[in-house]
């Protein structure tokens, strides 16, 4: 089989029940769901050599379910028989953000992105999911959509934030404090 089809030549694609332009606010959204699990795959790769093997297997798992955003979203019509993204995957998204979340220092102020290699990459995870969600949202005001989507897009930037601090404590490197904040969490 060839890669390449030479049906998206003039700008457009194919979704699930029809063709789009390439600029579409649904292709936006799946694509930017699409970057955002390279990142997750390179956060895969440097939780790995942390030995942080509870993150390996969460983040892998994420990966699978990013691809069934993406296929939730790709839908020309509202399909709800055919979703796969549903409430109980945003609760398990809790779940384990509450367990790491406990293993980190009491928050104070804003943090940079920064500190060990994997906190870093999981930032970028988080920024990369946040402008995810944004086009989710977007999307959802034009069509009508799967709304766990965009649930677990939200819980999953929280979950992103957090382990980036619990790879910092793991690695024994302080988050890095945003020097002019002043004490915003209580």
């Amino acid at each position: 089989m060839k890669v390449y089809t030479k049906t998206g030549d003039k700008g457009e694609t194919s979704i699930i029940g029809g063709r789009v332009p390439k600029d579409d606010p649904r292709i936006e959204a799946y694509g930017t769901i699409d970057e955002l699990n390279s990142f997750v795959g390179q956060a895969v790769f440097l939780a790995q050599e942390a030995g942080f093997k509870e993150l390996v297997e969460q983040l892998i798992q994420i990966q699978h379910e990013l691809f069934d955003c993406g296929s939730d979203l790709a839908y020309a019509k509202h399909n709800e028989d055919k979703y796969k993204v549903s409430e109980p995957l945003v609760v398990r998204l809790e779940e384990w953000l509450d367990a790491f979340e406990a293993e980190n220092p009491k928050l104070e102020r804003f943090i940079l992105p920064g500190g060990s290699s994997l906190s870093v990459a999981l930032h970028v995870c988080r920024t990369v999911c946040r402008r995810a969600e944004r086009l989710t949202v977007t999307l959802a005001r034009q069509v009508e959509i799967n709304p766990e989507v965009r649930s677990y897009l939200n819980r999953l930037s929280d979950y992103f934030f957090v382990t980036a601090r619990t790879a910092n404590v793991r690695a024994g490197v302080p988050d890095v404090e945003y020097v002019r904040s002043g004490k915003v969490f209580r």
